[in-house]
This record gives C-alpha cells, sequence and structure tokens, in this order.
C-alpha cells in the first residue's frame, strides 16, 4: 500500500489566500453592505415577496454587496458586471423556467447558460449564477411576474447598491467604479499618473492580464499601479542600506500650534521652506504645514471674493490679526510618517503622487527630521554616481 504524505506546502495551501486586513477596512465594508442593502430595502418597498410589482430583496443581493464594498476594485464588482451581468441572468433563469419542469434539470440549466450568457456579454459577476438559481427555483414568482423580475427586482435593486457603492467610495475615500486607464489624472491632464509611468501601453497590460488569465481578477489601471509599485519596491533593493536617518534634514525649523498664520507665512518666506513641522515645547509631532495648501487656500479665498492672490493674502493676515488662524487650523495630520530606520526605497512611493512635498521622520512620537524631495533626489543622484 502507497504511503500516503502530506506537506507542508499542502496544509498552507488550505489557509487564508487573501492578504491581512485591518479591523477598520472590515468595518468600512460590512457598514458599506449594511448601508446598501438598507436603502435598496427602502427603494423595494420590503423584504416581503411582493408578486404583484417584485419590489422585494433576494438572496443574491448579499452577494452583490460583498463586491461591490468589500472589494470594489474587482472587475467583477464593476457597474457593467453587477447590472447587467444579474439582469441578464434573471432573464436566462426565467426562460428556462418557463421552458423546463424537472427541477434539477431546470436549476443546473440555468446557472450554465446564465454563466455562457454573461461570458458573451463581458457581464461576469458571480452574484449572477445565484440570480438565475433564484428564478429557476421560483416557478411561482416568474408565473406571476414573467421576465418583469429581470427589471424588478433584478435591475432595479442591482442599480441601488450600484448608486450607494459608489457614493459611498467617494465618502470614504476609496474609487468606485475604478478608473480607467486613459482617464485624466488627479489634475486633469492626460499624462499618466507617476507611479504607471511604465512604457506599457494598455493593449500590452491587457494583453499580461488575458495571457496570464486574471482578467476577471485585475483592471489594467491596478495592473499599473501593482507593476509600478514594484518597480520602486525593486529600486529600494538597488538602493542599499540607506535609511531617512542618512538623509533627513535634522536642523529643523518648527513651529509651535499656536503660532499665528503671519507668523507661519513669514517663515516660509525667510526660509523658502515647501513645508513647516508643528510640535509641541516636548518636540511631540503634531502634523505638518504644507506651503501649497496655504497658497491654496488663498487662491480659493480670492475666487470666492472675486479678488486678486495679493488682495486675497492680504485680507487674510489682516484678518489673522483680528481673528487669529494659527498652525493647528492649518496643518496636516494625515500624511505619511516614517522612522528614522525607514528605507529609502519605502519614501519614494511616499512622494511619488506630489501630494506630499515632504516626508516627517519621527523617533519616540517627537520629530527628529524631515525628508523633502530634494533630499531624496540628492541621495538617488549620489547614488547613481558612485554606482
Amino acid at each position: 500500500m502507497a504511503k500516503v504524505t502530506i506537506s507542508p506546502n499542502s496544509l498552507r495551501a488550505l489557509g487564508p489566500a487573501v492578504a491581512r486586513t485591518s479591523p477598520l477596512e472590515a468595518a468600512r465594508a460590512g457598514f458599506g453592505a449594511l448601508l446598501g442593502l438598507g436603502v435598496a430595502g427602502l427603494f423595494l418597498l420590503s423584504p416581503n415577496i411582493d408578486l404583484d410589482f417584485g419590489l422585494y430583496l433576494v438572496a443574491p443581493f448579499g452577494a452583490t454587496s460583498v463586491l461591490l464594498f468589500a472589494v470594489p476594485n474587482s472587475p467583477l464588482a464593476q457597474p457593467w458586471s453587477a447590472i447587467v451581468g444579474n439582469t441578464v441572468a434573471a432573464l436566462v433563469g426565467v426562460a428556462v423556467c418557463m421552458l423546463v419542469s424537472e427541477p434539477t434539470l431546470r436549476i443546473s440549466l440555468a446557472v450554465g447558460l446564465a454563466i455562457f450568457a454573461t461570458i458573451l456579454c463581458r457581464a461576469v459577476h458571480p452574484p449572477a449564477g445565484a440570480v438565475a438559481m433564484t428564478a429557476a427555483m421560483s416557478p411561482e414568482a416568474v408565473q406571476h411576474l414573467g421576465f418583469w423580475f429581470a427589471l424588478t427586482p433584478i435591475a432595479a435593486g442591482t442599480s441601488v447598491l450600484v448608486v450607494v457603492a459608489a457614493i459611498y467610495a467617494r465618502v470614504t475615500a476609496r474609487r468606485y467604479p475604478f478608473r480607467q486607464f486613459e482617464d485624466p489624472n488627479r489634475h486633469g491632464t492626460s499624462d499618466v499618473d507617476p507611479m504607471e509611468r511604465l512604457g506599457l501601453s494598455e493593449a500590452e497590460l491587457t494583453g499580461i492580464l488575458e495571457r496570464y488569465r486574471q482578467s476577471f481578477n485585475l483592471g489594467v489601471e491596478d495592473l499599473a499601479r501593482l507593476i509600478g509599485a514594484a518597480e520602486l519596491q525593486a529600486a529600494s533593493h538597488q538602493t542599499g542600506p540607506i535609511t531617512a536617518s542618512d538623509i533627513m534634514s535634522r536642523n529643523l525649523v518648527t513651529v509651535a500650534p499656536e503660532t499665528v498664520l503671519s507668523e507661519v507665512a513669514d517663515l516660509f518666506r525667510r526660509h523658502r521652506f515647501t513645508s513647516l513641522p508643528v510640535a509641541d515645547p516636548d518636540g511631540r509631532f503634531l502634523g505638518v504645514i504644507f506651503q501649497i495648501y496655504l497658497i491654496s487656500r488663498v487662491q480659493e479665498d480670492a475666487l470666492r471674493l472675486d479678488r486678486g492672490f495679493v488682495p486675497a493674502l492680504k485680507r487674510l493676515l489682516d484678518r489673522d490679526r483680528d481673528m487669529p488662524v494659527r498652525a493647528e487650523d492649518i496643518m496636516s495630520v494625515a500624511g505619511p510618517r516614517a522612522t528614522t530606520n525607514t528605507p529609502i526605497g519605502a519614501l519614494l512611493p511616499m512622494m511619488a503622487d506630489g501630494d506630499v512635498d515632504a516626508v516627517p521622520v519621527l523617533e519616540h512620537g517627537k520629530i527628529a527630521g524631515i525628508v523633502t524631495r530634494t533630499d531624496l533626489i540628492a541621495a538617488l543622484a549620489r547614488r547613481a554616481v558612485r554606482s
């Protein structure tokens, strides 16, 4: 008798395949599904079956919610896939239910044909199989509603979920639907974002996805971002053991949280800084003020008041004397941070997209230095000359 051995790799294959996710992200997805189904329930009037108008919730909406709120970047979760996939599957399920009387054959045929049809429509959406199965298992509902079942509850309910998912993604700083490869960047120009400048066309990236049969799992835009991130990570291996402490500026000019706007503006003018860390008297880091944000605020005031930039700046500074705007009112607290041991390769993506001009370097919660784009470029240039 042959001896059966189980390798550690075989056991590992039975474990989780999904990367660890933070409890906050899990809560975000769960609350989104709760909100989406709650709104859909209100729109569809009742969770009870309504065979007159088809205004009721169906179980596949739960599976659709998992995709829309937990994995909104998946091609299987995009609006076309969700709405068209569920609707086509409903049409197939209803047609099979009308034509086939034997339950087992009816259910299996409905699901198989739904998969076939949604693939041809480029609308693969896993819950669509459950939609077809629901129709095939509900001859009474099909008898009352007919093909109207595909419109309500299926198309109407899925559309409500998609709309809620799009709004919820924007509110929670996510992107849904995912951005297409040729969409304008966040500045409104046609340049590809720095992280995605790979020298590869959309057709080439699409070819890679098709070659490895990943078209259902990943969009072209996501593939570009992943390749860009991998290139930056690979670059960190080539730069050697350079850390933030090797390149950071140490002799810092900081401001207290109560420092008024006029003093902040004067420091920017005098030192030609692009950023100023905000720290308490003990050196504990509180936030950072970016000059570009200060300029943006003045520009917003200028547009709102229909005045020029200089008058708007003067008005802001004059107002500062009467009702002081302090550093803590305009500082950013949500930007990336580093420690003295952070490798240079990890600093690259932090400043790659243009949102951040400098990264504060902390040691035990206190500001130890700051790495600016200039520091980073200088370090990379020195490394290039030496190699």
